[in-house]
């Protein structure tokens, strides 16, 4: 009743929003131990080991991989499948390597540590075509692969602070499937300069006077240098004043996020144009970006795709093209520079603001909007008004369903459809080859190596695209 306190229960330390979880040993209602001796028979989409019981109920194993036999502790079940991890390796695969970082099994970054990275991607470029395959739409030949460094890769992080109950201080990144921050003093997969600051960022936070007013931080490696984003929920003089010495002894840019509500950025020491190169058919050029733009983590695997992008487009000189969820400008600025007539749409104002300015600073002629692009009439007007012979887009994880539809009503003939959801973007793919595309060309990006994430590049055509004169439209 309202306004009355609730009868005690006895704990269970089970949250009622979870899977009933088991302790070691006990027995689930279909008969089987919670631990036993298993053969993994294959990897999940996410990298977690699949077997099956005897009455053929699914098990997800983290940590185990194909034709392992392990002994797993089931820590949760569920009315169709359960969750466990290994306990003991009983018969290892040849794929199995050691992890390279000490973290590894508690930070929740990194799954897939424990599998040799050329199995890694052989799994990525797997996971994409059985996704597709489900949609009914068939890949057309083994994906091609862009493919990098494994180690020290990732130009951005976000580290959280917390302080515990006994006024511990803790920075770092969640552990897997929790809330829990893990202390990180060192990352792998940080690019070398923003790794070599995890120590000292960890004895400043341990000697704030009020790191409970500490969020997180935001770590970018840029052209002109480190940058540091400090999330602070309440001034703090004294703690400033720790910030700037920080920042003059290490030589980096700090800026920070002040305020519980609507924070607005503020630098501490001197503003930077902040940029990063990208790659053209002449050369590279630079990208603006200012803290909060979206800038893919992974330099490297970013200049395969805009060059996967230049390659498979080929000449479009005089095209007229229409860039979707342009961000910044990262495939609008080199498209424009082959000489394809951009127009590039973006849905955050302060995004096609700087959109707009990177445009100028290079000298190219891209027209820059801002638009709902989740908005069905929106996404027409936009076709309607630019008849693009090529589009190109790089939604976010929810994908792209209304530019899906309104290509239905007025297709385009070449659409290169960049993703970081294999999920969403083979729903779209099954949608646009109903709809009466061809999947042409397709490739895998692994971005982000020792996950299970994947971004994706696919190429989709009209039967007609070969027959398209430049810029003209299409029949709807």
């Amino acid at each position: 009743m309202l306004g009355k306190r609730r009868p005690p229960r006895e704990r269970t330390g089970v949250s009622g929003l979870q899977g009933r979880q088991m302790p070691h040993g006990s027995t689930p209602a279909d008969g089987r131990t919670g631990d036993g001796t298993l053969t993994i028979e294959r990897l999940a989409h996410d990298g977690r080991g699949v077997t099956h019981s005897a009455d053929g109920k699914a098990l997800f194993v983290s940590g185990a991989l194909p034709d392992e036999r392990v002994e797993v502790a089931i820590h949760r079940t569920r009315k169709r499948f359960d969750e466990g991890h290994v306990r003991t390796l009983i018969e290892t695969s040849p794929e199995r390597v050691e992890p390279p970082c000490r973290h590894f099994t508690r930070c929740g970054g990194c799954d897939l540590q424990h599998l040799a990275v050329a199995a890694q991607r052989d799994h990525k470029r797997q996971v994409l075509v059985e996704l597709l395959a489900r949609q009914g739409v068939e890949a057309p030949g083994h994906p091609e692969l862009l493919a990098g460094r494994s180690d020290g890769y990732r130009r951005r992080a976000r580290l959280g602070v917390k302080v515990n109950a006994e006024g511990g201080v803790h920075l770092g990144f969640r552990a897997r499937e929790s809330h829990r921050l893990v202390d990180i003093q060192d990352c792998t997969i940080l690019v070398p300069e923003l790794n070599a600051l995890l120590p000292t960022l960890h004895a400043l936070v341990a000697e704030l006077e009020a790191p409970r007013q500490v969020g997180h931080l935001e770590l970018v490696s840029s052209d002109q240098g480190l940058v540091v984003v400090l999330r602070q929920l309440r001034e703090h003089t004294a703690d400033r004043q720790r910030w700037l010495a920080f920042a003059e002894a290490q030589g980096v840019h700090l800026a920070r996020l002040l305020g519980r509500d609507a924070p607005a950025l503020e630098w501490l020491t001197p503003e930077p144009a902040l940029s990063c190169r990208l790659p053209t058919q002449q050369g590279e050029l630079a990208m603006g970006f200012a803290p909060g733009d979206f800038l893919q983590a992974n330099a490297e695997i970013n200049a395969r795709m805009v060059e996967t992008a230049l390659d498979w487009l080929g000449d479009i000189d005089g095209i007229a093209l229409l860039d979707l969820f342009a961000g910044v400008g990262n495939f609008s600025l080199p498209l424009a520079s082959s000489g394809a007539d951009v127009m590039a749409v973006e849905g955050s104002p302060a995004m096609v603001e700087r959109l707009a300015s990177n445009a100028h600073v290079a000298g190219l002629p891209i027209a820059a909007r801002q638009a709902d692009l989740g908005d069905s009439e929106a996404v027409a007007e936009l076709l309607a008004s630019h008849s693009p012979a090529v589009m190109l887009l790089d939604p976010p994880r929810e994908g792209a369903e209304a530019v899906v539809r309104a290509l239905h009503e007025a297709p385009v003939p070449r659409v290169l459809y960049v993703s970081c959801d294999p999920a969403t973007l083979a729903r779209d793919a099954a949608r646009l080859v109903h709809g009466g595309y061809r999947l042409t060309r397709i490739a895998v990006a692994d971005m982000f190596v020792h996950t299970s994430h994947l971004e994706s590049l696919l190429l989709f055509e009209t039967p007609q695209a070969g027959r398209q004169t430049e810029g003209a439209p299409l029949d709807g």
